[in-house]
């Protein structure tokens, strides 16, 4: 028995240790809004790539249109909709006095995801010093371009990123969103100058020069997840960025319903890890038995199921301090409380989710909105 005792205790050592970075990035993890403001303020792109955002589209754009910043454009390209996104960008268009620039996108080339064409020829219709991409479930707050400029330039980067506030709905958002926001907060420690680069693509805002530099979105046009192969790209090269709390500024509802969110998270989950699959498999399995095993010690005491009696208090340890991280992590990014005591059946239904990713990416399956999430390499 003393082995599983140890066993016990070595979870909530490795619990403490996850609860401290958690603590620590309450101060690390700067918020977007805290920095000072510029004395003159450069012109920037907002670029929206849409495909079929019908239900979100008016609310994005018109959020963009309110930013209290002295000289912007938004440019919203029309990826191949097949709902009513290039009538309703129309209407948008027109009312908004020229002050909304309307693209229609070409054909997506061989070797080349659709977002990321479509990202692509937003920035080469852009002609500002700065460009933001931005996704078109995204809702900004009037302050949000003047605070990220700012925070550009005090954090001395070529690219910026934020953690939008995840809104949810039903309770299969409810449920495993927030596992997104808990990684990150949980596990990426702010404190260190040189830590994993991470980004959100939701909202990337870029010097122009630092984009041109990394090849843009021309140089991981076939990479599934843009964001983080963005992110790297611009550390590898040397040219610094940034990564902060954007919850205060930047809303973002980005599956609606349990399929969406299932599948967004699936297309996603397993490329994050660039496909390493002894790494993944082992730390979902290790999320796994860190969330769930604990609950099932007490669990079984409870029912008066053989339980060494030192178990007990090592469990209960790990039980606390998980919920401490959850409850962090929840507080600062405006997410449901109510979800924070189901945390093991919300990394349960990730692992699900996980492996889902997992076959899909082996097999080279899985579509999203309509098109491959795996395409060939274009020869030249």
């Amino acid at each position: 028995m003393s082995f599983f005792v140890s066993h016990e205790w070595s979870l909530a050592v490795f619990m403490a240790v996850l609860a401290g970075i958690s603590l620590t990035n309450l101060v690390a993890m700067r918020r977007l809004g805290r920095h000072p403001p510029l004395s003159k303020y450069p012109a920037v792109s907002i670029l929206v790539p849409a495909r079929d955002e019908e239900r979100n589209i008016e609310a994005c754009v018109e959020s963009l249109l309110r930013q209290d910043y002295p000289q912007f454009e938004v440019i919203v390209l029309d990826d191949d909709s097949h709902d009513g996104t290039w009538a309703l960008l129309q209407e948008i268009a027109a009312r908004s006095g020229g002050r909304v620039r309307v693209l229609a996108g070409e054909p997506v080339p061989a070797g080349w995801l659709g977002k990321h064409w479509a990202c692509h020829q937003l920035a080469q219709a852009a002609q500002s010093e700065l460009l933001l991409f931005t996704d078109a479930d995204t809702v900004h707050h009037p302050l949000a371009l003047r605070d990220a400029v700012g925070a550009l330039h005090a954090e001395r980067a070529g690219v910026l990123s934020v953690l939008p506030r995840q809104a949810v709905g039903s309770w299969g958002e409810r449920l495993v969103i927030p596992v997104l926001a808990w990684v990150i907060h949980t596990f990426v420690l702010f404190i260190l100058p040189r830590r994993i680069p991470t980004a959100v693509g939701q909202f990337m805002l870029f010097r122009r020069g630092t984009y041109e530099a990394v090849g843009g979105h021309a140089a991981i046009r076939s990479e599934v997840v843009d964001d983080l192969a963005l992110a790297r790209n611009v550390h590898r090269a040397g040219l610094g960025w940034a990564f902060l709390d954007g919850s205060g500024r930047v809303t973002t509802r980005m599956y609606q319903g349990w399929n969406e969110a299932a599948r967004g998270l699936a297309k996603n989950l397993f490329p994050v890890f660039r496909y390493n699959v002894p790494l993944y498999l082992f730390v979902w399995t290790w999320l796994l038995w860190l969330a769930c095993q604990p609950p099932l010690v007490l669990i079984l005491n409870a029912v008066g199921g053989r339980v060494a009696e030192g178990m007990i208090v090592p469990a209960a340890a790990t039980i606390g301090l998980s919920l401490v991280t959850w409850v962090l992590s929840a507080v600062r990014f405006r997410l449901p409380l109510a979800q924070v005591l189901l945390y093991p059946v919300t990394i349960l239904l990730v692992f699900g989710i996980a492996l889902r990713s997992l076959l899909w990416h082996l097999r080279g399956r899985g579509t999203w909105k309509g098109r491959e999430i795996h395409v060939e390499h274009d020869p030249r």
